[in-house]
């Protein structure tokens, strides 16, 4: 059996590479209408024929060989880098055929280093909707490449493209025997002088090494030094030369296209898309409509999520009270249902919302409206220092911030880059949902506003909301401070308007609820099984004297009375506030009392810091912890209406539960967000001053808003 061949998809952003590798893979990638998606290589595994498995390799979308941003330079190396270990053998161009001039620019470099080259043509539907019709066999002779026509969406032409691969792998196809421009004569003397200090596949690789020498890791010291000599010795201009290459190549790409291209006149077709972009895009209805959306979002949430969250919860609520009834009473019986089942009801209820929330955020992007977004946004976000590329991360905060802050990498410019690092975990993610639910669940009413609009639906609105809109604000801020001078512009192709792919919207709602469950529910059984060893035990001098005091107490009343219940419930809730979990609590009340929190919930906010949602199985194993046995039927937003503060009066009123859902809106309770941002920037010093401010912010602003409506 022959070994496993290397196979990049490269191409444009947005020219369907993603959608090719799940077509060649089967594995469940992400595949979205939105430029940036891919910010890092994906790899899986394809069997093309019997006896031909390869290794496919997504690389991150890019215009043209000569990277700008930190995703680009991704493709970069492994296209250019001999010792890379994802160096392909062959190298599949999916490129947009709707938009074939432009995407030419990027195949003719792929073609001119030399390797065995394919070229996939997308989007041909749309190329004819736009009166374009390509001579592909022509195309072929004048590239020199093999070339196929797919539709990845419909699995259309992947069979003859995995024909053509075959052949290639076979040794049938080899790379393209001529170059695409000139590409010794742009620096004659420099390539011969880089060839003999470096292996170069081709004159054009050469002419890559000699400009990026300074850059590029697989350079020793000896062959920069030789290569900074003869770039010194001819005075080579790196502007000059990558200029006088690019208007070479559009100079043979408008002879090709004359040559195997059909167009009408673009003024006799308007696309739907552009039709649509004129209301969707408009300087005032634009921003009505995304307001509309974002409420139609949320409303949904709560609406299409409240039936399952009540059946799930009512369930787990009979379970728990009926194992408690049929287990003997021992200490198994209590870690099984007061730690590991608390612990899995406690984020279980959530799954629906979860996989609502990432299924229509799918369908926004699966449409082509998330990247309008960006558009629309682009005039605020450069008044604050940033983009619309800024917006593409903030946006995919709001599923989470650590594949948010990998995505802006696409962001050319280092300041605004830094700037967007910093205030991405400000967008409220999807962990900090299941806290947003119960809380508004607690002390928002169900009211309907002008008869239609739900109250709970606005409140979750307008948290979303208030992160974007505090993020805006802190880069105001971070601008003054961030001392980068360099020029930013924001330019990205609009997707055309599409039909969701409800397969792909499907496999992303049930992906993302396994991702929840197996990652974030793991996490929350561990501390919650921790938590009720915390909460069960106590140190012998404090909890010795309580059994003896109780025990003396409950024998002398009589058995079944309301008199022995209220013993048992008083001896239960001193034990929690004498174990380890209360003495930790207790001690750090004094700091969070003036934003209405109790100790639990400061055990909470503690437990938080693994990951934000541990919040709601922390609350289900104290509550279940201190609460009588007969008590289990009970839901944990039940249990957690009738928490009093010793004086009588009850934990979680609007003041209370507002500051504490702003709290979770500002504050920075996620390891691994600050795990990737110090991969990022490869510095602790940014994800420690986001810790520092974040949680700055979210303490004032709890403070204000208990205070207000206290």
């Amino acid at each position: 059996m022959q070994a496993p061949i290397n196979i990049a998809l490269v191409g444009n952003p947005n020219s369907g590479k993603s959608s090719l590798f799940n077509a060649l893979t089967g594995l469940n990638q992400k595949v979205s209408n939105f430029p940036g998606v891919t910010v890092d290589k994906k790899t899986g595994t394809a069997t093309i024929v019997p006896g031909l498995s390869t290794n496919i390799i997504d690389l991150p979308g890019t215009y043209s060989l000569y990277p700008k941003s930190a995703d680009e330079y991704v493709t970069y190396d492994v296209l250019i880098n001999p010792s890379n270990e994802d160096k392909p053998d062959l190298v599949v161009i999916v490129a947009d055929a709707s938009n074939l001039k432009r995407n030419l620019l990027f195949c003719s470099q792929i073609i001119d280093l030399k390797k065995p080259v394919i070229i996939a043509l997308t989007m041909m539907d749309i190329a004819r909707k736009k009166g374009v019709e390509i001579d592909i066999d022509g195309l072929e002779r004048e590239l020199g490449v093999p070339i196929v026509a797919i539709n990845p969406r419909k699995n259309k032409g992947v069979t003859e493209l995995k024909k053509i691969i075959e052949l290639a792998a076979r040794g049938h196809y080899s790379a393209a025997p001529r170059d695409f421009i000139a590409n010794a004569a742009l620096a004659k003397a420099v390539t011969d002088d880089v060839k003999k200090a470096v292996p170069a596949s081709s004159d054009y690789g050469a002419l890559h090494i000699a400009v990026n020498a300074e850059e590029l890791t697989f350079l020793d010291a000896g062959q920069k030094q030789a290569i900074r000599q003869s770039l010194q010795t001819n005075q080579f201009n790196k502007t000059k030369v990558q200029a006088e290459e690019i208007m070479q190549r559009y100079n043979r790409i408008k002879h090709i296209m004359k040559a195997t291209v059909v167009e009408t006149d673009p003024l006799q077709k308007q696309l739907r898309s552009e039709k649509i972009d004129d209301l969707l895009l408009h300087r005032f209805w634009g921003y009505v409509i995304l307001l509309v959306v974002m409420f139609l979002l949320f409303q949904s949430i709560f609406w299409l999520a409240s039936y399952p969250m009540d059946l799930i919860e009512g369930s787990f609520g009979k379970l728990s009270g009926w194992l408690t009834s049929v287990l003997p009473s021992n200490k198994i019986t209590d870690v099984f249902v007061n730690g590991i089942l608390a612990g899995i009801s406690g984020f279980a209820v959530f799954i629906p919302q979860i996989m609502i929330l990432f299924g229509l955020i799918t369908v926004l992007e699966d449409t082509g409206y998330m990247a309008r977004i960006s558009f629309l946004t682009d005039r605020l976000m450069r008044q604050v220092g940033l983009n619309g590329k800024s917006v593409m991360p903030l946006i995919s905060g709001v599923a989470c911030a650590v594949p948010a802050i990998m995505a802006t990498r696409t962001i050319e410019n280092k300041k605004e880059r830094l700037i967007t690092i910093l205030v991405t975990p400000l967008m409220s993610c999807s962990a900090r949902l299941p806290i947003y639910t119960m809380m508004i669940a607690l002390v928002i009413p169900d009211n309907r506003v002008f008869g239609i609009l739900g109250l709970r639906g606005l409140v979750m609105m307008g948290l979303y909301l208030l992160g974007f809109f505090m993020a805006v604000i802190i880069a105001a801020v971070m601008k003054l401070f961030v001392r980068i001078k360099e020029k930013s512009y924001f330019i990205m192709e609009l997707p055309v308007y599409r039909a969701p792919r409800w397969k792909n919207v499907g496999t992303t709602m049930v992906e993302k609820a396994r991702i929840f469950v197996t990652d974030a529910g793991k996490v929350i059984v561990v501390i919650s099984v921790c938590l009720w060893f915390l909460a069960s035990y106590g140190p012998s001098s404090r909890m010795e004297p309580l059994h003896a005091k109780y025990e003396k107490l409950i024998a002398a009343a009589p058995a079944g009375s309301p008199e022995a219940d209220a013993l048992d419930r008083e001896f239960r809730s001193e034990k929690l506030s004498h174990s380890y979990a209360g003495i930790l609590g207790h001690a750090i009340e004094p700091a969070i009392r003036p934003l209405g929190f109790d100790w639990k919930i400061g055990i909470a906010l503690i437990t938080s810091f693994a990951a934000r949602e541990v919040f709601v199985g922390t609350m289900a194993t104290l509550y279940s912890v201190g609460e009588n046995p007969e008590d289990n039927n009970a839901t944990l937003r039940e249990k957690m209406a009738s928490a009093k503060w010793p004086d009588g009066r009850p934990v979680y009123t609007l003041a209370a539960g507002l500051s504490l859902m702003l709290f979770y809106a500002f504050a920075m309770q996620c390891m691994s967000t600050m795990a990737i941002v110090k991969r990022e920037t490869k510095s602790w010093k940014i994800p420690v001053l986001q810790l520092t401010y974040m949680t700055s912010l979210a303490y004032i602003c709890s403070l204000i808003i208990f205070n207000i409506f206290k």
